[in-house]
């Protein structure tokens, strides 16, 4: 008996994803469940597994867009597994006399016509070699247009010498197909810049009393919570607060209405082995320290290890992202839409600053909001970032009611 094995669907509005890689060969023996294919959607790379054990046969190529419900595979559930082999041989494949036959044709062929191609490819004419020499080009630089590739006097006239002194290293060209994954952010990217008046302001933040807060509390928080008190957690925290302050910023455009949210489910922007991934963590207004930096960690650990679901990564109502892991000073972080507001976080610097009339140093991170103009004033997207800043500036006070111990759950 054929098991036909068909695209299963990976989340709502999904309708084609992309073979990314077999993780058997063609006539393989598989086991029930085994993965044996990684396929790329436009927002996540998900296992295949099998669906049966059997001898499998591939109906698709690494590469291959196929749609939801097609079939990429079929698995003989009557073939047997193998003794002592981790493949099955297929009673269809030819003998090796044949394979041997089969491969001696169509190599012959191929040296004639290699040897036919390459008696003047690459010769040039009399006239071409004069000019070469004079431009100081070899043949073996240029790409004749002649028959067979022969080297005319007009390449030669049209040569270009090359700039700078050949060091014999390698120069060789790899052209990679993007994964969909990638397809598609760059697509979004690109229609939110057509499609939105995205703009961004900044302003500068004091990361002393957090550096403070984490040096006296950080060991204790470890001990007792199993995670380390980031600088996501206060983030996240005054973030919140902020858009409760100021709602617009937390809302998004759907055709001529405006859609206002009164919770704030804050997307993460992580690194993953795919790329770019930015799960949900859903009701940050209802977290403590504690649980935004477990989500964070939980939802870090997932997107790295490829783990991470289409359901993670949708409905976020306000972005957060930091490019200072990567060592950005300062950056215009881009939309993710529909949102209609991003937080960009950057590297922490110590710097020489003014505080009370006098010239002291204190570690400083930029920070930048972009927002969407067409939904968010400039007043709004202002106020929401000194929010942001006077949080992260008096977190005792602000994000902990002067009481860190217990803020802390400590």
């Amino acid at each position: 008996m054929i098991l036909e094995m068909k695209v299963p669907s990976p989340g709502e509005s999904i309708t084609e994803v992309e073979i990314a890689a077999w993780l058997v060969k063609d006539g393989d023996y598989v086991e029930k469940d085994q993965p044996i294919a990684e396929v790329d959607s436009d927002k996540a790379t998900l296992e295949l597994p099998a669906e049966e054990s059997g001898i499998i046969t591939l109906k698709a190529e690494e590469g291959d867009t196929v749609t939801v419900g097609s079939v990429v595979c079929l698995i003989d559930l009557e073939g047997k597994k193998p003794v002592g082999s981790e493949k099955a041989v297929s009673s269809e494949q030819p003998s090796v006399g044949s394979e041997k036959l089969a491969e001696s044709k169509p190599s012959s062929v191929g040296s004639e016509k290699t040897a036919e191609k390459t008696y003047a490819s690459g010769a040039a004419s009399p006239a071409a070699k004069k000019i070469l020499t004079e431009k100081g080009i070899t043949s073996s630089e240029i790409i004749g247009t002649g028959k067979d590739g022969r080297i005319t006097k007009d390449d030669a006239v049209n040569a270009v010498p090359s700039m700078g002194t050949p060091a014999g290293g390698s120069r060789s060209i790899e052209r990679t197909k993007l994964s969909m994954l990638r397809r598609k952010l760059a697509e979004r990217l690109v229609t939110v810049k057509n499609e939105t008046a995205m703009l961004t302001t900044f302003n500068e933040v004091d990361m002393k009393p957090i550096f403070d807060l984490r040096n006296e509390y950080k060991d204790e928080f470890k001990a007792k919570h199993n995670v380390g008190l980031g600088f996501m957690s206060f983030f996240t925290l005054a973030v919140v607060r902020a858009l409760k302050l100021f709602p617009d910023v937390n809302s998004m455009l759907d055709g001529d209405y405006k859609i206002s949210n009164d919770f704030q489910d804050i997307s993460i922007a992580v690194s993953g082995p795919k790329g770019l991934m930015v799960p949900v963590i859903r009701n940050a207004e209802n977290l403590s320290f504690r649980g935004v930096e477990n989500e964070v960690k939980r939802l870090a650990l997932r997107a790295r290890d490829g783990q991470i679901t289409v359901d993670e990564m949708t409905g976020g109502t306000f972005t957060i992202t930091n490019g200072g892991i990567f060592g950005s000073m300062l950056s215009t972080p881009i939309l993710n839409p529909p949102q209609s507001g991003i937080l960009g976080m950057h590297n922490i610097v110590e710097r020489p600053v003014a505080v009370k009339g006098e010239v002291v140093i204190r570690p400083i991170m930029y920070v930048a909001l972009s927002y969407d103009h067409r939904v968010i004033d400039g007043k709004e997207s202002v106020g929401f970032l000194v929010a942001v800043k006077e949080a992260l500036e008096n977190p005792v006070e602000i994000l902990m009611d002067n009481n860190p111990k217990k803020a802390l759950e400590l």
